[in-house]
């Protein structure tokens, strides 16, 4: 008998998503192109924000978009319960010679 385990998605992005709709109750939805599976993400207002404020204030930045994986869908599948961590990235100095 197998044992119950929790099935859980990162998906990591350096950039701002462009084709960004808004739906009910103002929160973003938009989607990402993973080795041409396309997955769904819809976030809050406040989560939408955290993208935002890391493409103005970083140089460079990292994303970590994480959720359960939900209803396939014809190129790929939906993001259920969709978070994000931002961090910014440090530029890495040359190795000297």
């Amino acid at each position: 008998m197998p044992i119950t385990g929790k099935l859980e998605i990162t998906i990591k992005i350096t950039e701002l998503p462009q084709n960004v709709s808004t739906v009910e109750h103002n929160w973003k939805a938009f989607e990402l192109d993973c080795d041409r599976c396309l997955v769904s993400v819809t976030v809050k207002p406040k989560v939408w924000k955290k993208l935002e404020d890391a493409q103005a204030n970083f140089p460079l930045w990292v994303a970590a978009i994480t959720g359960k994986m939900g209803a396939a869908t014809e190129q790929g599948f939906v993001l259920e319960e969709a978070n994000v961590q931002v961090f910014e990235k440090k530029p890495k100095e040359p190795v000297a010679a």
